[in-house]
């Protein structure tokens, strides 16, 4: 049986860092008022030659150096984006060039925070049915580039990074005992969609829009969806949260991430937090905190990992995988 195994990993930061402290200089609030609510204490901020696309070159850089890898070895490039560097060409297709990658394909996906575990589901139907071997999944964005400086309840929670991963696939058993992608689940309901949103785009207003988002009800369904498609994860495999080495959720929200892992009955000491250092990243948030347990060497080879993510749409979803 085929197995989606993730290789490798990298990730990527802007230069410049933007404290609490610093954000209380521009909008009414204070360190002690936002690492309560959010457990954010700072977040890296793209200068102006800083992209989505540069930042996500950096980060599927890093991911090759440490596999190994060069271009030639990856057939397929996908990344989760919601701040493309242009409506288009694809800014995919603007990181394959730059790697000097000529052959194979390259596109971006659109699923908000979610968008890195869409990506690497994406990834793993393709490696399952053959049309590609290795595929490097990237996460990047620029969330600075589209909040309102002047909200207070939004411009303290983003921040902008990069983080991929490669993917091989690799020949197993069949059983859960095999490494690479277990089980995976995706949802998604529209019924949300003006609850966390942009208020621009080209078909609309002619205009990139500013982030809006209702912020209790984002917070009201989270815990919920989260846990719901974490447990159809394990459920899948017949396995249990007891089983589980790490959790590595979407960084947006303490809170959120804590009382989400409570539900499960997953154990604090079992969390991959890194919201403190990169605020919530977006589609970059999963793969950065990833790429940090990585390599600080929490995260070793047979290893059983929970991905999870939920963003804007709204949409969510959870990956089960043995490292």
């Amino acid at each position: 049986m085929i197995r989606s195994v993730i290789c490798g990993v990298g990730s990527a930061l802007p230069k410049k860092s933007l404290s609490n402290d610093e954000i209380a200089e521009l909008v009414e609030t204070s360190d002690s008022w936002i690492v309560q609510r959010t457990g954010i204490r700072q977040r890296h901020i793209a200068d102006d030659n800083e992209t989505t696309v540069s930042l996500g070159i950096k980060a599927a850089q890093a991911a090759l150096a440490n596999t190994g890898m060069t271009v030639k070895d990856i057939d397929c490039i996908i990344l989760a984006t919601s701040t493309p560097n242009r409506t288009f060409p694809a800014s995919a297709v603007e990181i394959q060039r730059a790697l000097g990658m000529r052959h194979g394909f390259a596109f971006d996906i659109q699923a908000v925070c979610s968008g890195f575990i869409f990506a690497l589901v994406t990834g793993d139907a393709y490696l399952r049915c053959g049309a590609a071997k290795r595929i490097l999944v990237i996460g990047s964005d620029t969330f600075s580039r589209i909040l309102d400086w002047q909200d207070r309840t939004t411009c303290v929670l983003f921040g902008d990074g990069s983080g991929a991963a490669i993917l091989e696939a690799q020949e197993f058993e069949g059983t859960s005992a095999d490494y690479g992608i277990l089980s995976a689940k995706l949802r998604s309901d529209g019924e949300y969609a003006d609850k966390l949103y942009v208020d621009g785009g080209p078909s609309t207003t002619q205009t990139t829009g500013y982030l809006r988002m209702e912020g209790r009800e984002v917070f009201k369904h989270a815990v919920g969806m989260i846990t719901d498609v974490v447990d159809n994860c394990f459920a899948a495999v017949e396995m249990k949260p007891s089983q589980l080495d790490w959790f590595v959720p979407h960084q947006a929200n303490k809170r959120i991430i804590e009382a989400s892992a409570k539900k499960l009955g997953i154990a604090k000491d079992r969390i991959i937090i890194t919201i403190d250092q990169h605020g919530n990243t977006s589609a970059a948030s999963v793969p950065l905190a990833l790429a940090t347990a990585v390599q600080d060497g929490r995260i070793k080879k047979g290893d059983l990992i929970m991905l999870e993510a939920m963003g804007g749409g709204f949409t969510w979803g959870a990956i089960l995988i043995r490292w």
